[in-house]
């Protein structure tokens, strides 16, 4: 049985999932474990829940890895939990986690964004700062807008907090953009808008289904300490 934790990052999930593949909305503390306990041999985490609710625990990773279960993560919530617990033999997938892995991402709101509820497609209602940055550098690299306007736009993105950030926000926050060339810039970026999270979602899902029964053993002694209860 292999386990896939996605929602917003990738809310057409279903249509690029092998047969062998449950799909689970965004992962909550106790969700990773709860499917360990239920027989996964390998879980894919991208979503995860955690303003509101308690987020996944790092220590559920490390009870599924120590049982020989192969998890990865990407995009979003698994990038984070896979640069945390690469060392320990979690699997990262993707730009972003390589990103987080290599410390020149450092901050955890990248991958934040407001989006709607499930019944209704996890529509997403804001931008992620891991998209902006992908939209803005691919833009700038194929001409479409100079250096000096990327740069102002990256930073207009990382001063809003992650429910305000829309395209017509961060041109609009960006009073280094003349008017004159606000709406053409609007219009680029809209048009050229690339969808990293996504990307890497996708990635995870073709990693996921190639993936053996069992991860290779483990190096390190799960510790049972005493928030950590077997019922």
């Amino acid at each position: 049985m292999k386990v896939l934790f996605v929602g917003p990052s990738l809310p057409d999930a279903r249509r690029f999932v092998a047969d062998d593949m449950i799909v689970r909305p965004p992962a909550v503390q106790g969700d990773v474990r709860r499917a360990v306990d239920e027989g996964a041999r390998a879980i894919g985490l991208i979503d995860g829940a955690f303003e509101y609710v308690a987020p996944v625990w790092h220590k559920e990773i490390l009870y599924g890895l120590s049982k020989g279960v192969a998890v990865f993560g990407a995009a979003s919530m698994g990038a984070l939990r896979a640069a945390e617990c690469h060392a320990f033999g979690m699997t990262g997938i993707g730009e972003i986690f390589a990103a987080y892995a290599s410390e020149t991402r450092v901050d955890d709101a990248d991958v934040a964004l407001l989006h709607g509820p499930e019944e209704l497609g996890y529509v997403a209602i804001t931008i992620p700062i891991v998209n902006v940055d992908a939209t803005v550098a691919a833009c700038c690299t194929h001409g479409l807008i100079c250096g000096l306007e990327a740069r102002h736009l990256k930073e207009s993105a990382r001063s809003l907090f992650f429910k305000a950030r829309s395209w017509s926000a961060i041109v609009a926050n960006c009073s280094e953009i003349p008017s004159g060339r606000a709406n053409e810039v609007l219009r680029i970026l809209r048009h050229n808008y690339l969808d990293q999270k996504r990307a890497d979602a996708i990635a995870l899902i073709d990693a996921l289904r190639q993936a053996e029964a069992y991860s290779p053993p483990t190096r390190f002694e799960f510790n049972r300490t005493s928030l950590w209860r077997d019922d």
